[in-house]
């Protein structure tokens, strides 16, 4: 019977394919499940409207819709919906039965059911109610209607045993008389009226980022449905526009859930709000307060000690509730490890503006990467003119920096962001002479800073970043003991070749005419080489045996991809006492990045990036490095450190000794996000929709996106839910892509890149950043946060404190993405009823309680299997009846 249900799902959904795919050639369209016109800014009017009630569509599981009067009752009791064939006692549902309300077509019926495709899925919404988690579903012609029901259910669902006061208050609101005495005060002339331009600049200066054009066009509607005409605008449309355009249902709802049947928050509510829901520990009513005084704008609201909805947003807004963990502003790690433990921030060709071909070097690329927290900095130094040794990259000899202007750059701006050591690696392909210039440069222009004290052979490990704070570190060659002249041989390294044949070089004239693999260095240079000695690696056996923890080897991108798949464990142990550098291959002539996390999970500390190249790369990079107060060094986790620990940098699965978490993320909705820059195809209209990416070991590294929102695409409301199983939260980034859905290809809006050690649970904004790293004025995301085991709220994860280990996280079936987008979100719709189905069978299990599933002669011994299909039968329209029968 499985098999036959199994058959008929496949032959279904490939029939529905090709049908989609042929009758869908334009651009598939989503729609937001709020409307672009906000009406709804009061808990009174949602209820007014109710009790009123209005026509709507009821959808049955047998493909047909019934219009009907719904309305509810005067004692906010129960729903009721008129004319029906059944009993008027029958055809009601209880408030306090609801256990859910939801927006879009988030049901079985309203998926599945034929006639789906006839309305939006702005307005659809469903009411889950019952011991058997029956649903209602319903249909309104607009989207403002779905928004009022659903608004006014769930408030009533939250705190249905407090009635609602409906009747027009006899004293104005808080925010009504904080709006009036603004007008006041712009209104100079005390006429009762002010011009539209001063409207709309004074609306516009409380609500930050919305677009005038926008504003205008709110004024004028109201004034033409009023029969008011002209440039004057008074109180009262004033005070309905501010309303309108300003007040955030998602925030407004939200507050009601806290209000106490209130539209404020009292310091007890917002104490409950910022404890609970923001995860903060040690809240205090006079912390509440202070919140109050800092955020309310009302002088009447902070004289009572009440938050307004203006203030609760205000407060969203800020930098309290960013989703980056404040405690991550400034270095929070253990600086006290060996430098072989940490990852450091590092930049290739630093002086570079461009590509390796075109490129031209330039002295503020060094400026940009040393105030961008950079620790390890590249300078690549030829002969120069007058026996001054010069700096540039491939191609770039018309664009040559004076080596000592660049040491005097780097003297200046080493220690601006970040007092630990600074490691300056020197590629050299200068003659003798001018090596002992470059000597000579090194000791005047950096002095002190240079370290120069000899590696201590009885020690193991490097010194810590602590101990070589203001430290510049010199990595390059080095003449061995057995050396006693002023010069000698040494085997250049690999990077120091390619450079070479950028340029065109013969390989018989390279590297001072003294072939492929050798190098002539003096000993005034030699000397001022300390704790990174470049050696050239050869295997991970030789190094443990021979290798000294001063030595450093870097490794070609590509070679260090295959020890990573070869030999990820060796790799890992490697690491955990000797530095190693990773540089990009010289294929790479237009400056491309390479991934820097499928070198992180090997534990190499210096992967070098080019900083001129915006993209992924650059965005993982600069994201991984704030965590540690953009000190330029970060911790490695415990796993790669240890010395008895065991970790493999492909692992695939959980780890043992790490308590992996489980990452919960909703995306509520964007404020104000901008034309993609550059784009000119769709005028000013925006349809936006969203990644969400976890980056981390191969376990970790996921995907999911949101729907795209074709009306009101500056201020979308996304509302979904992502969920993530973290196996090693100290090495996963969480980044947030903003594209514009477009004909032709999706253009990039905006980005956010954190680590997860970085994440704030609870209701956080989230700035964007612009595809070159610049923030987007009051251009933010909107999201939940939960992280589940994890210990305390806003405080960060203490490293080694040891968590209780949750139940391990459920599995549940997911498709893969082909690409085609009429394909994707037509399979995306089967996600949620084999959620639905494996979410029944466990909690079965874990309640114990057995349930019958009634399809033709399956028994309640039926299988996941079974269960799975049967629901997916049920979402395309067969009739299957699940009963669950609760064990007292």
């Amino acid at each position: 019977m499985a098999l036959s249900c199994y058959s008929t799902v496949l032959y279904f959904l490939v029939y529905v394919v090709k049908m989609r795919v042929l009758m869908c050639w334009k651009k598939t369209v989503s729609f937001s499940s709020m409307p672009s016109d906000r009406k709804i800014n009061s808990t009174a009017a949602c209820m007014a409207f109710m009790l009123e009630g209005c026509e709507m569509k009821k959808v049955r599981s047998n493909s047909r819709m019934y219009n009907r009067y719904f309305l509810l009752d005067p004692d906010m009791h129960w729903l009721r919906w008129e004319p029906s064939k059944k009993d008027s006692e029958k055809a009601k549902l209880e408030i306090k039965s609801i256990k859910e309300v939801r927006l879009g077509k988030k049901t079985p019926v309203l998926r599945s059911n034929g006639l789906s495709d006839q309305f939006p899925d702005e307005c659809a919404f469903s009411i889950i109610y019952g011991d058997n988690y029956e649903s209602l579903d319903l249909v309104a012609s607009t989207a403002d209607i779905v928004s009022t029901w659903v608004m006014g259910l769930r408030y009533l669902v939250s705190y249905g045993r407090h009635p609602v006061d409906i009747a027009e208050p006899s004293q104005p609101s808080l925010r009504t008389s904080w709006i009036g005495s603004v007008f006041e005060l712009a209104d100079m002339e005390k006429g009762g009226h002010i011009d539209l331009f001063r409207a709309t600049q004074i609306i516009k200066g409380l609500n930050p980022g919305m677009k005038e054009s926008r504003i205008e066009l709110k004024f004028k509607e109201l004034q033409k449905a009023k029969d008011q005409y002209g440039e004057a605008i008074n109180l009262d449309t004033f005070v309905e526009v501010y309303c309108e355009l300003c007040t955030r249902p998602e925030i407004f709802f939200l507050l009601v859930q806290f209000s106490s049947n209130k539209e404020y928050l009292d310091s007890k509510d917002l104490m409950l709000f910022v404890e609970v829901e923001q995860g903060v520990e040690g809240v205090t009513e006079d912390m509440c307060r202070d919140i109050v005084q800092k955020f309310e704008p009302s002088a009447k609201g902070r004289e009572r000690g009440y938050l307004s909805i203006d203030g609760f947003t205000h407060y969203l807004l800020s930098s309290e509730c960013h989703i980056f963990d404040p405690q991550h502003k400034k270095v929070c790690q253990d600086m006290t490890q060996p430098l072989s433990h940490y990852y450091i921030n590092s930049s290739h060709n630093a002086s570079l503006l461009d590509d390796h071909f075109w490129g031209s070097s330039d002295i503020s690329s060094y400026i940009r990467g040393l105030r961008m927290g950079c620790r390890s900095i590249e300078v690549i130094v030829w002969d120069g003119p007058d026996n001054e040794p010069v700096v540039y990259v491939g191609s770039s000899v018309a664009s040559q920096l004076a080596f000592s202007k660049v040491l005097d750059i780097i003297n200046q701006y080493a220690f601006e962001s970040s007092e630990y050591p600074l490691i300056l690696c020197l590629v050299t392909h200068c003659c003798i002479p001018q090596q002992r210039v470059m000597a000579q440069h090194l000791k005047k222009i950096l002095g002190d800073k240079l370290y120069a004290e000899p590696p201590n052979k009885e020690e193991n490990y490097l010194p810590s970043p602590e101990k070589l704070k203001g430290k510049i570190l010199l990595k390059s060659k080095k003449l061995p003991p057995s050396c006693t002249d002023y010069e000698g041989d040494v085997t250049d390294e690999e990077e120091g070749l390619e450079m070479s044949r950028r340029v065109g070089a013969d390989e018989k004239d390279q590297l001072n005419g003294l072939g492929c693999k050798r190098l002539r260095l003096c000993r005034e240079l030699s000397e001022l080489v300390c704790l990174c000695k470049s050696v050239q690696f050869r295997d991970f056996g030789l190094s443990k045996r021979e290798q000294k923890y001063w030595e450093i080897c870097s490794f070609n991108e590509v070679d260090a991809n295959r020890f990573a798949n070869e030999f990820p464990e060796e790799f890992v142990c490697y690491n955990k006492r000797f530095l190693s550098r990773i540089y990009p291959t010289s294929m790479r002539i237009d400056a491309s990045n390479m991934n820097p996390q499928d070198f992180w999970k090997c534990g190499c500390q210096i992967v070098a990036m080019n900083y001129q190249t915006p993209g992924l790369m650059m965005d993982l990079n600069l994201g991984w490095f704030r965590q540690n107060g953009n000190c330029g060094y970060v911790l490695r986790p415990a796993i790669m450190r240890e010395e008895v620990s065991y970790f493999s940098a492909n692992a695939r699965d959980s780890l043992p000794g790490v308590s992996a978490q489980l990452l919960h993320i909703k995306v509520i909705s964007g404020q104000n996000l901008p034309k993609p820059r550059g784009s000119a195809a769709k005028g000013d209209v925006v349809e936006p929709y969203i990644y969400v990416e976890i980056h981390g070991i191969p376990a970790d590294c996921a995907e999911q996106r949101t729907k795209t929102v074709s009306q009101n695409g500056d201020n979308p409301i996304f509302d979904e839910s992502f969920e993530f199983q973290i196996n090693l939260p100290e090495l996963a980034v969480l980044r947030f892509v903003v594209l514009d859905d477009d004909y032709i290809g999706d253009e990039f809006i905006g980005q956010y890149t954190i680590p997860f050690e970085c994440l704030q649970p609870g209701y956080r904004h989230v700035p964007l950043q612009s595809l070159t790293g610049e923030f987007l004025p009051n251009t933010t995301l909107f999201v939940h946060v939960a992280i589940t085991n994890r210990r305390g709220g806003g405080k960060a994860h203490k490293r080694g404190l040891s968590v209780k280990k949750g139940r391990k996280a459920r599995e549940y079936t997911t498709t893969k993405t082909t690409g085609i987008k009429v394909v994707d979100e037509l399979f995306r719709a089967s996600t949620q009823p084999l959620r639905e189905a494996t979410d029944l069978r466990e909690n079965v299990q874990v309640r114990k309680c057995l349930p019958k599933i009634s399809i033709n002669h399956c028994n309640t011994n039926t299988s996941l299997f079974t269960v799975v299909h049967c629901v997916a039968l049920h979402s395309f329209g067969s009739f299957v009846i699940l009963q669950t029968k609760k064990i007292m």
